[in-house]
């Protein structure tokens, strides 16, 4: 099982990595200050249970096929990246509150949840964490302990930028101010990616 040295630096690289920033928490601030708390929580939710049943699936061997086969990368990296682009498009375009804008609505539970597979930030987490803090003698216990302690870890980290949107929605109820945010959550989306997507080239 994992030592309890390995386990603390698991649970330092889980804060750091869950509460930087990067295409999960952009998105997140921006539905807390378009949608609120309420109707953001499926969106946060399908993001913690969705990336934790990723790192099961990365590591019990997912994670080693993606790196053995390089063309299952480069269809992810351009799967991510038009996306990605579509995602900043929408929410540069969204301009109110609360989605009475004809067609706006915050992310679905099971949308959040299949958008970990193209996160490039979220693979590259995934891929770390089952490569470092797993226990090759006991790899299916380590996997599960690094997956369920990933989640625990990960949903407060998360919950806190949907916090921020929540407390800035007062300040955007002004439709030029709520624009400008958009906008700038847009531009900030692509980029969080492109670092990790340059990397992956």
């Amino acid at each position: 099982m994992i030592n309890p040295d390995l386990l603390m630096a698991l649970v330092g690289f889980a804060i750091v990595s869950s509460i930087t920033p990067g295409p999960n928490n952009m998105m997140l601030l921006a539905s807390g200050v378009n949608f609120g708390m309420r109707l953001t929580m499926p969106h946060m939710m399908g993001v913690c249970l969705g990336f934790t049943l990723m790192l099961v699936i990365v590591g019990m061997g997912l994670g080693a096929a993606m790196l053995a086969v390089p063309l299952l990368h480069t269809v992810l990296k351009v799967t991510s990246g038009g996306y990605l682009l579509w995602l900043a498009w929408s929410l540069a375009r969204s301009g109110s509150l609360g989605g009475s804008q004809a067609g706006a609505r915050p992310m679905r539970f099971i949308e959040a949840a299949l958008f970990q597979w193209i996160n490039p930030k979220a693979w590259v987490m995934a891929v770390t964490a089952m490569a470092v803090y797993t226990v090759p003698e006991a790899m299916v216990a380590s996997v599960l302990v690094v997956s369920g302690l990933f989640g625990v870890i990960n949903l407060p980290c998360i919950a806190i930028w949907v916090g921020f949107g929540v407390g800035l929605r007062s300040f955007l109820e002004d439709p030029l101010r709520l624009r400008l945010f958009n906008i700038s959550m847009a531009v900030l989306l692509l980029i969080s990616t492109l670092p990790l997507l340059l990397d992956a080239i």
